[in-house]
């Protein structure tokens, strides 16, 4: 895979987790409103049919929704997920371009509310939402 896989906009993430390492690489492109995250989709991705598995999907979902409000909200508070919905409309194949495309909904001093749109290759394949705690960053 080469960089002209990667569509424009779209640089490796620094930011790294254990539970997203196996899926690296990971992009992201920021707007000023949302932290969209993207991958190009590849076989560790997949259950055993060869689908992209529903995990993956509600993982970045999750990810990419959490990091959205963060920066929406300026970046001077962490975020814990109280509660996440995937409905999932479609499915993705290796080879596609996976974006998850969030919307914050809503801010508030205590709590985030966000919903996304997960796309292979620009069609929509799953819909999420979901609320985030608000939680000081230590020191």
């Amino acid at each position: 895979m080469t960089t002209t896989d990667i569509p424009e906009g779209f640089e490796r993430r620094t930011r790294r987790s254990p539970l997203t390492d196996p899926w690296e690489p990971l992009y992201s492109k920021t707007t000023d409103k949302a932290v969209i995250i993207g991958l190009r989709l590849a076989k560790p991705h997949t259950n055993g049919r060869g689908l992209i598995h529903g995990g993956l999907i509600a993982a970045l979902a999750d990810n990419a929704m959490g990091h959205s409000c963060a920066h929406v909200m300026g970046g001077l508070s962490s975020l814990v997920t109280i509660s996440l919905a995937v409905d999932f409309v479609g499915n993705a194949e290796v080879g596609q371009w996976l974006a998850v495309e969030s919307d914050v909904v809503k801010t508030g001093r205590t709590i985030c509310f966000v919903q996304s749109l997960v796309k292979a290759d620009d069609v929509v394949i799953a819909r999420a939402n979901a609320t985030f705690r608000v939680v000081p960053k230590k020191e």
